[in-house]
């Protein structure tokens, strides 16, 4: 006799906040790491005189602004390895039969 196979699905995505966090928090650990060491080296107004002279900046913007950047990278980089590391299926079909 016959046994019926179950049938398997694949798992629903991931809610929109869940995926965000899991993109954006480590992102922020990082950032701050990166910019912590990046500081220690070098001053903010050093980098400004070097880059765009003619620019109004505090120490405290370009604190601000260089976290940001680095922030901007680290999520980035998440991003596009939570984009490569998706399942191929993302519908919910049933799935073969193994």
């Amino acid at each position: 006799m016959n046994t019926p196979i179950p049938t398997r699905f694949d798992y629903p995505p991931r809610p929109l906040s869940q995926r965000l966090g899991a993109i954006l928090w480590p992102s922020f650990f990082s950032a701050c790491v990166a910019t912590m060491v990046f500081f220690a080296f070098v001053d903010p107004l050093a980098l400004r005189d070097m880059t765009f002279p003619e620019l109004p900046m505090t120490r405290t913007l370009g604190y601000s602004v260089g976290f940001f950047m680095f922030w901007l990278a680290t999520a980035a980089s998440s991003a596009f390895t939570w984009i490569l590391l998706r399942p191929s299926s993302r519908y919910n079909r049933p799935l073969r039969p193994e």
